[in-house]
């Protein structure tokens, strides 16, 4: 059976972060519809409290959130000490105006997807995002 953009090696958890209910919702029908389980979390303090109590493969952090924002969830996840500070990271944002994916990554996210979210983009970046070759440079990076 060929590759398609949502095929992984196996199930994947995953940490999705919006404070919008409906975008929660169809994020989690599509993970699930390809085998995947996402946990929801409608806050950034919510995201971190998770994060430090259970292990996650990936993270979909939607930016623009009320309280703290998906930047500053970043900043303060990695500037974590424990393991979740090298969890592989998604942004989520509609707005692609104000930073290009390449700043995104500067600010240590992984990867960016843009909203409206398109299923196989969404996909073929979690696949990208998860694999273990990138998943041990990006590990390296933050240890070294």
């Amino acid at each position: 059976m060929p590759d398609s953009p949502g095929d992984t090696d196996r199930p994947l958890k995953v940490l999705h972060v919006d404070d919008d209910p409906m975008n929660l919702r169809v994020v989690q029908e599509i993970l699930g519809a390809f085998g995947h389980k996402a946990v929801m979390a409608c806050s950034g303090q919510e995201a971190l409290e998770r994060l430090a109590l259970e292990a996650f493969d990936i993270m979909l952090l939607d930016i623009h959130m009320p309280g703290m924002t998906g930047v500053e969830v970043i900043e303060r996840l990695r500037a974590s000490n424990g393991p979740e500070r090298n969890i592989p990271v998604i942004a989520l944002t509609a707005d692609v105006y104000s930073r290009r994916p390449a700043e995104y990554v500067a600010l240590g996210f992984t990867d960016f997807v843009s909203k409206p979210i398109l299923v196989s983009g969404l996909m073929a970046t979690i696949k990208r995002c998860t694999a273990a070759p990138l998943a041990a440079e990006v590990l390296d990076r933050r240890v070294g």
